[in-house]
């Protein structure tokens, strides 16, 4: 977002300020300046390479600035990597200034934390296993800061809800900034030993190889990814009149799953769920998904099957996790009387509940080529009338509460305008709500 609100630079300005009064201490302290500038260069070199080469950040120097050195000298430390990173995106020089202070800010809170307990000693004396509770404890002082001004930047500047910018954010960084802490200790230790610098700069070692290991895990998943968009953008040249609609059900699938409070792993495993719940369409036959005029039964029960299909052709990819069960039961109905197997209530899966949903709202508000979008306001009345029976009515008020906030803004999904032509066969009958070719008042497919 390069129009950053004004509130949200106010409040990079506060934390900013902030960081440099944690800086004011400077003056009187007997600083080893040596080792401030060796620590500073460690880590800009660090995260340089560890943000190019394999993704992510990396704190294991900046905590052991945080046990080797006064607070307000740790929180120079990273400074000049912050400063120097290009950002992603713009405007840059704000997103640096927010990056640095906000790092500097967290290496001041684990320091003094650190020091309170007497961590200090502890480190030059090796005292083992003392010296591993002023490390949690400072450690959890990082994450906390880190979460609270993560979290506060979210509010401002997203408009996110302070209950849900906060929720998890501890939780989630505590383990890998665990691992780090540990690593930031060893390097203490192995600093103050009579061993040295050079000695500690060892540590960092091991973890690279970690952190290459962490990588070849993203770019298999990354690799999947594309899979998995390959597979979208073959059903979506398969069947022309739902162009885009598998990505804008992973959006409305995406809003639904974090307004109901969803961690964001499984928001993550919604929106594939989204994305591919159309994907059993590349096993039914083409002349079937672009058929003008009603289906026979039997027709009906080919397209009906597609579930199924999608099922089958994602079974064998491990991290969608509940993914696959919303693609198999995403057109099961409240009532009982979807497909495949007539689920009811509870026995549908909540993913399936969630894109049956999102699905159908897109449905809606698309324009296609034979019907044109309804009003949001709209969409969400006509889901709103059929909660309970067809839908999940605190999925459905899920996704009323999120267009609320965020709103949304249905694309033309088709190649040519809306003729008079008839429109694709209605497997479901009239009067229903369905989300692969008709929307409310066409059926489902």
């Amino acid at each position: 977002m390069e129009a950053v609100p004004a509130r949200a630079r106010v409040y990079v300005t506060c934390v900013a300020l902030a960081a440099l009064l944690c800086l004011l201490p400077l003056p009187g302290l007997r600083t080893p300046w040596w080792a401030v500038a060796l620590l500073a260069a460690l880590y800009a070199a660090c995260e340089h390479v560890v943000r190019r080469r394999l993704g992510g950040t990396f704190y294991p120097v900046l905590l052991a600035s945080a046990f080797l050195l006064p607070p307000s000298a740790a929180a120079l430390v990273p400074l000049p990597g912050a400063l120097l990173l290009r950002a992603e995106q713009r405007p840059q020089a704000l997103r640096r200034t927010w990056r640095a202070a906000e790092l500097a800010l967290a290496v001041w809170g684990a320091g003094r934390v650190h020091w309170a307990l007497g961590g200090r000693d502890a480190v030059a004396d090796s005292d083992f296993p003392y010296a591993l509770l002023p490390c949690a404890a400072a450690v959890l002082a990082f994450c906390a800061v880190l979460a609270v001004l993560d979290g506060g930047i979210l509010a401002v500047a997203e408009r996110v809800p302070v209950r849900r910018a906060w929720r998890g954010v501890l939780s989630r960084s505590l383990a890998p900034v665990g691992v780090h802490g540990l690593a930031g200790l060893m390097m203490a230790v192995l600093w103050r030993s009579p061993y040295g610098p050079v000695a500690a700069l060892l540590v960092l070692l091991p973890m690279c190889v970690s952190w290459w290991v962490f990588a070849q895990y993203h770019r298999e998943r990354a690799a999947h990814q594309a899979t998995i968009r390959a597979l979208v953008q073959a059903v979506d040249i398969k069947d022309g009149y739902t162009r885009g609609h598998s990505e804008r059900v992973g959006q409305a699938s995406v809003m639904i799953a974090r307004e109901l409070g969803m961690d964001d792993d499984r928001v993550e495993v919604l929106r594939f769920a989204g994305i591919l719940h159309d994907v059993g369409k590349l096993g039914v036959p083409t002349r079937l998904l672009r058929k003008n005029g009603p289906l026979t039964p039997e027709e009906r029960r080919i397209i009906e099957l597609h579930p199924e299909y999608g099922h089958e052709m994602v079974r064998g990819i491990s991290f969608l996790g509940e993914a696959r069960a919303a693609i198999l039961h995403h057109h099961e109905r409240i009532d009982g009387s979807g497909y495949p197997y007539g689920l009811a209530g509870g026995q549908i899966p909540e993913s399936a509940r969630v894109v049956a949903v999102a699905d159908a709202f897109d449905a809606m508000t698309s324009t296609r080529s034979y019907s044109r979008a309804r009003p949001v306001a709209a969409a969400v009345e006509e889901l709103r009338r059929c909660a309970g029976r067809h839908f999940d009515a605190e999925v459905v008020d899920a996704l009323a509460n999120a267009l609320t906030r965020h709103g949304w803004h249905p694309a033309v999904t088709a190649d040519t305008p809306p003729t008079d032509r008839a429109a694709p066969a209605d497997p479901a009958g009239p009067g229903s709500v369905g989300g692969d070719r008709e929307s409310v008042g066409r059926g489902a497919r």
